[in-house]
Parts: structure tokens; C-alpha cells; sequence
């Protein structure tokens, strides 16, 4: 933060008023020579004041809401989205960086949900190494880390896989370094992490989920390791490979039922692609998360969850509407959860982050379940 003349004006003003009594004798007294001696003496006072003068910290509020209405086969329609996700940027001089999301929902019963999306402190090392330690979005592939905000995303909802519970990491607690550097013939960019890891769900004696949304406790003791490296050919085209191995258990539930489980492999590996031409933007993206067998678990065997996706979007002239285009194919161990899905819509931007969405899903999953019920949702998003 920097001084202007009108600041160091204010603060003079500032200084004067909360030394009103001086002031006041000095004018009462209409002694003109001590006024004037007793502004010297506050300018002298704020040239003095080096926190005021110049600041090493600088403070950045951004973020998002979204208010959607979903109407699905079989149900009732209702607005079952408000969302408010306020993002916090802390930044001490070239040094380090402070940087948080709260999400805060309305639930089903209309309570209010509070998540800490992450929280990362970011040391800079260096033009092409930064420090990461916290809670972070997992950097494995594309999606999580950089299109879930409601108005980037093109289309009111997540690929089928790619949310909580899904095949998709969402999110991790650890440390790690994320940077960029030229490469010969284009660009380099990567991030390496380790962490605790994610737990495994558990039910019927099968394994049916991962909770990756980040646990400060590590279930198996063992951390996981792994990261993405993304190359830029040409501007505005890129590819990228993901992985992650290490170990993780069975959560232990609630009620104690699960007191403690074997620790099993633990693998992830992804691909992802992004690009536009013309205007026209593609992107698609593959994830596999996989748990191996573990004698003596209650979920002995292994199980994997797969999801990808193929995206385009295409702006139409002169500017305000665009079309989308989604196919996400999602498999996991319960039958029941799985999905493959077609989602067409159309956004009307009323500015760059200013979007409304209308958006048609057809679902195809197990028989009377949810995942098998087309639905329409309509959105309205904002990012500031």
C-alpha cells in the first residue's frame, strides 16, 4: 500500500482531530505560528510512522455465489443451490501469501453449512518454486483445482465423479512445491505434494467411497505422495498427467464399529487436456483412483472408481450466449452410484463474471435410483 497526496492529507487531517484539544487552544488563541507549528509537528509525526507511510502487507477479498433450481424426474423442482464462497488473499511483500476459501450453503433442512474449502500458506522460494503448506486443492488434474467455482464452470453441476465422493481427489492437507518454468518448445508447469492421504468407506463388507476432502488425521500413518505436471506446447493449449501413491484404511465410523483397519494401496492416475481454437473451448480429463486388498479388513477386497469427461463450449456472436456440451462417464464400486450422462446448455454472460445457465441432463444409471433421473437446473452465478 502506498501513500498518495491525498492520503498523507487525511492522515495529517486524522492526527489533527484526535489532537483537537491542542487544536482548539490554538485557534481559540488565533495564533496562527503555533497552528502551523502543530501541523509541522503531525506531518513530522506520520513521516515518522514508516507502517503508515508504506505497507508490506497487501490485503485481496474475491470469490463467488450461486443460487440454482434443479427439477429431476421424479421430484419435486426447488432452488436446492445457495451458495456463498468468499476468497481470502494475504500477501506479505514477494515473500509469502495467505490464501483461503469458506463455503458457506443453505442445507436441505435450512440450516447453514460452513466448510473451509482450504486454507495454504505460500512461500515464494523463488520465480519458479512456491512452498505450499495447509489444506490445498488436490493438483491432480484440472477440474478441482481450477473449474469448480461456480462461474467458471460452464454448467450448473460437476462432471458425475469428479465431486465429493467421487474419483477425483478433492482435496489434501500436507505440504508440497507448485511452480513454472520455460521448456524447450513451450512451457512447464507442475506440483508435487505429500500428505495424509484420503479414507476409505465401508459398507456390507465392500469398500463404496473415498473421503478426499483433506483430514488433518492419517487413518494408516502413511502419507501420500504425488503430483501433476502440465505442458503448454502453444499458448492456449495444454496437457497433463496426474498420480499419486501411498496407503490408506477404513475410517473409523462413528459408533467405534470400526476401531482400526489394515492399511492397502493407494493409487491414483489421470490424464487431462485443455484448449481453444477459434473460440472454440475443449477440454476433457480422465481420473482413476484405486484401493488394493487388504486381508483381515472388513472390506478385504480391492475396488476402483474411474470417471472421465469430454467438454466444449462455444460463444456465439456477439458475445452474450453461449452453448456447452458435457459427456462424463463415471463407474464405481455400488452399481447404484454410477452414471453416464449427457448435458447440454446454454449461458448468457451479462458480463465476465456475471453468468446465467440453463442447462439439460440425460442420465443413465441404475433403475430407479437418482442417477438414472434426467434433470433440468437453471443458475445464476457471480464471481467478484
Amino acid at each position: 500500500m502506498s501513500w498518495s497526496g491525498s492520503n498523507y492529507v487525511s492522515a495529517v487531517v486524522a492526527l489533527a482531530i484526535a489532537s483537537g484539544v491542542a487544536l482548539s487552544e490554538a485557534c481559540a488563541a488565533d495564533d496562527m505560528a503555533g497552528l502551523q507549528a502543530e501541523v509541522d509537528a503531525l506531518k513530522k509525526q506520520v513521516q515518522e510512522a514508516g507502517e503508515w507511510r508504506r505497507s508490506d502487507s497487501m490485503v485481496h477479498l474475491s470469490g463467488y455465489g450461486a443460487v440454482t433450481y434443479s427439477d429431476a424426474q421424479s421430484e419435486n423442482g426447488a432452488y436446492d443451490g445457495v451458495v456463498f464462497a468468499p476468497i481470502f488473499h494475504y500477501q506479505y511483500k514477494d515473500l509469502m501469501l495467505l490464501e483461503s476459501e469458506l463455503e458457506v450453503e443453505v442445507g436441505k433442512e435450512g440450516e447453514t453449512e460452513f466448510a473451509l474449502e482450504y486454507l495454504a500458506l505460500d512461500l515464494f522460494l523463488n520465480d519458479h518454486v512456491t512452498l505450499v503448506a495447509g489444506k490445498f486443492l488436490s493438483p491432480i488434474g484440472q477440474f478441482r483445482q481450477n473449474l469448480h467455482p461456480a462461474w467458471i464452470n460452464k454448467l450448473p453441476s460437476e462432471p458425475p465423479g469428479f465431486g465429493h465422493d467421487g474419483a477425483a481427489p478433492v482435496a489434501e492437507v500436507g505440504a508440497g512445491l507448485r511452480g513454472g518454468l520455460p521448456a524447450s518448445g513451450g512451457r512447464l508447469n507442475y506440483a508435487f505434494y505429500v500428505g495424509n492421504g484420503p479414507e476409505l468407506e465401508a459398507a456390507g463388507g465392500e469398500l463404496e467411497g473415498v473421503r478426499s476432502e483433506g483430514m488433518t488425521r492419517d487413518e494408516d500413518g502413511k502419507k501420500v505422495l504425488g503430483g501433476r505436471l502440465g505442458f503448454q506446447p502453444i499458448a492456449k493449449f495444454e496437457v497433463g498427467m496426474s498420480a499419486a501413491t501411498g496407503q490408506a484404511a477404513v475410517a473409523r465410523d462413528a459408533a467405534g464399529a470400526v476401531a482400526s483397519d489394515p492399511a492397502r494401496d493407494y493409487d491414483v492416475t489421470g490424464v487431462d487436456f485443455s484448449g481453444q481454437i477459434y473460440g472454440l473451448e475443449l477440454r476433457g480429463e480422465y481420473v482413476r483412483q484405486k484401493a488394493g486388498a487388504a486381508a483381515g479388513s472388513v472390506a478385504p477386497d480391492a475396488a476402483a472408481w474411474k470417471a472421465w469427461y469430454t467438454h466444449a463450449s462455444y460463444p456465439f456472436q456477439p458475445g452474450k450466449w453461449e452453448g456447452v456440451l458435457r459427456y462424463t462417464d463415471f463407474s464405481m464400486p455400488d452399481a447404484n452410484q454410477g452414471q453416464r450422462q449427457w448435458a447440454a446448455g446454454v449461458n448468457y454472460l451479462f458480463a465476465p463474471s456475471v453468468i446465467a445457465k440453463l442447462a439439460y441432463e440425460k442420465n443413465d444409471g441404475e433403475s430407479g435410483t437418482a442417477a438414472d433421473a434426467d434433470r433440468i437446473q437453471v443458475q445464476l452465478a457471480y464471481g467478484f
